[in-house]
């Protein structure tokens, strides 16, 4: 196969030289070039023709935003940046993921950093995944998620009830889509295991707070979930849920990584497995690896969720959900714009 050609772009030359010799190891990659501000880059991407663009948050001319912008307009492409984890980092990486970045990896803080050989493993993952992302499903999406649809009047039915999403590569645009879909009378709580480091997920759960009519806010331990609220697993725990006397409380685990993952939709989903009296509705959107098909697969036939999975058509990365597909337990196979309608349907009675 073609090696991926990479552009990268990044003010700092010490960083475009350390990125350039982590990709350049990899015999699947080659880096084609590199630049130090926007201009360059607009100017590179349509001279180079990459494969794959790692883009700096922050650039001394056009900022990162920006950049991506003008590459989702004129030559759509998979964009993975490259942020500071800190909050401001968190929130300005997330806008761009919400533009249509693939994804995000952490920017290493120096050649003697003691993660560095993490840093290096995350990469070249995460060039390689973005160059068979499904970008042009991606934009499609994107032009899409504005169209509103009419929402169900719904009723509450008895017993337990709630609506559990998971999500990695992609993740955070898509949820905006399904999360912002839903509507405000909403009879159910709602679980989000998105895989992202701590300050993202607090700043996804901010972020996604503003966009739809529902309360958004990060998960805390101990908390009772409340009908019409979204719950997002903070990043570095694994969020569970206990059945305390009919009503769903929050366990947050600071256990080992599950496929690597931290917080893993598998360790939701195994929570609830089994649960007496809980109507479930489960989702499992765009990402790699795949993350929720052991939890969907020990779930019982006396007490099954109703599980979809985003289709190949619009998931960005179609691994997560291809691997629910393959357990036999998926109801539903939906391009995106559809899920949160069919998540209403579900409880319209």
């Amino acid at each position: 196969m073609d090696p991926i050609n990479v552009l990268i772009v990044d003010d700092s030359a010490f960083m475009r030289k350390l990125l350039s010799e982590f990709l350049s190891e990899d015999p699947a990659i080659r880096v084609v070039g590199s630049a130090r501000n926007g201009r360059d880059a607009l100017r590179k991407v349509k001279m180079l023709a990459p494969d794959v663009v790692t883009l700096d948050v922050e650039l001394p001319d056009i900022n990162g935003i920006d950049v991506l912008r003008s590459i989702m307009k004129e030559e759509p492409l998979p964009v993975v940046m490259v942020s500071n984890f800190t909050q401001r980092g968190a929130k300005t990486t997330l806008d761009a993921m919400a533009i249509g970045a693939v994804d995000v990896v952490a920017k290493p803080s120096g050649v003697i950093s003691p993660d560095l050989h993490l840093v290096k493993e995350e990469l070249l993952v995460k060039v390689k995944t973005a160059a068979s992302a499904n970008i042009k499903g991606q934009v499609a999406t994107i032009q899409a998620s504005g169209k509103t649809t009419s929402n169900p009047v719904l009723r509450a039915k008895d017993g337990m009830r709630l609506i559990a999403i998971g999500a990695s590569t992609g993740g955070p645009r898509a949820l905006q889509t399904v999360i912002g879909g839903l509507p405000d009378n909403l009879p159910a709580p709602v679980v989000v295991v998105q895989h992202l480091p701590p300050l993202f997920t607090t700043t996804l759960a901010e972020r996604l707070n503003g966009l739809t009519p529902l309360t958004v806010k990060e998960a805390e331990h101990g908390e009772i979930l409340q009908n019409g609220t979204v719950y997002i697993a903070p990043g570095g725990y694994h969020m569970k849920l206990k059945n305390n006397d009919r009503m769903l409380t929050v366990v947050l685990e600071d256990s080992a990584p599950v496929h690597g993952l931290k917080p893993a939709f598998d360790s939701l989903l195994e929570s609830l497995a089994g649960m007496e009296g809980l109507s479930l509705v489960l989702a499992v959107l765009t990402g790699m690896g795949n993350d929720g098909a052991r939890g969907l697969s020990r779930f019982n036939s006396e007490y099954p969720p109703y599980a979809i999975a985003e289709s190949a058509e619009t998931a960005v990365v179609f691994g997560m959900p291809k691997a629910a597909i393959g357990t036999g337990r998926i109801h539903a196979v939906l391009p995106l714009p559809d899920i949160a309608q069919a998540i209403a349907n579900h409880f319209h009675i």
